[in-house]
């Protein structure tokens, strides 16, 4: 599927070789010249956000991922729901090329019932309530563990709208920019935070860690 043409419904994997040069991605994740914040994210890690996070109980809903990159966490929501869509705001040849926040025009309040992404990091907190408004049920991103922190993100958007659950990855997720490679290794933590929209406001999230699960997951067609 080309990007820009009109269908955003998901296709078939690419064929891309898999990478066999290890590299290790530092807590400081640095930016291409060109504004890219692309740093795939490891199928395995999106099948554990459906399959012990959130519930494998949306095959009947719809999903947006607006960052997909080249695909790689789209594809593997595939399997567990009706139907999902990709774009991003950069041309990677797989999906639609729109700015999530600012294209016009806007997608509809409550348009998809998920919103499911590995946002920019610096535009985590805009995907955030973008998404909000989007997705009818939920919202799930994957952040490095310190966007927890920060009083003025807290006043923003935690205080008002707290998320429902921060699911901590016990075992690190490798990302390397612009690609997946399979030996990476990485000293940044992430974790899923979840917003379940029936939820009007929570008392407390909920903290969770997510136990080893890469094992149990991954696949070697993930990385050809």
């Amino acid at each position: 599927m080309a990007a820009g043409e009109g269908a955003e419904v998901m296709a078939r994997p690419g064929k891309n070789e898999k990478q066999n040069v290890s590299h290790a991605v530092m807590s400081q994740r640095t930016i291409s010249k060109d504004g890219r914040d692309d740093f795939p994210t490891p199928p395995w890690a999106t099948r554990a956000l459906v399959e012990y996070v959130i519930g494998d109980t949306w095959r009947n809903y719809t999903c947006l991922e607006p960052a997909c990159g080249a695909g790689h966490m789209a594809r593997a929501l595939v399997p567990y729901f009706k139907e999902v869509r990709a774009r991003d705001v950069y041309d990677y040849g797989f999906a639609l090329v729109r700015d999530f926040l600012t294209s016009s025009p806007r997608l509809e309040d409550g348009e998809f019932d998920w919103v499911i992404t590995n946002p920019p990091f610096k535009l985590a907190e805009e995907f955030v309530v973008e998404g909000l408004r989007v997705a009818r049920v939920g919202v799930a991103v994957l952040v490095r563990t310190v966007f927890l922190e920060s009083g003025g993100r807290y006043e923003r958007l935690f205080r008002d709208r707290p998320p429902t659950t921060f699911a901590q990855f016990v075992e690190r997720v490798p990302m390397v920019q612009g690609r997946l490679d399979r030996e990476a290794g990485t000293a940044t933590s992430y974790g899923w935070m979840v917003w379940h929209k029936w939820v009007d406001k929570c008392a407390s999230s909920e903290l969770v860690w997510r136990r080893p699960c890469r094992k149990e997951l991954e696949r070697d067609e993930d990385y050809r």
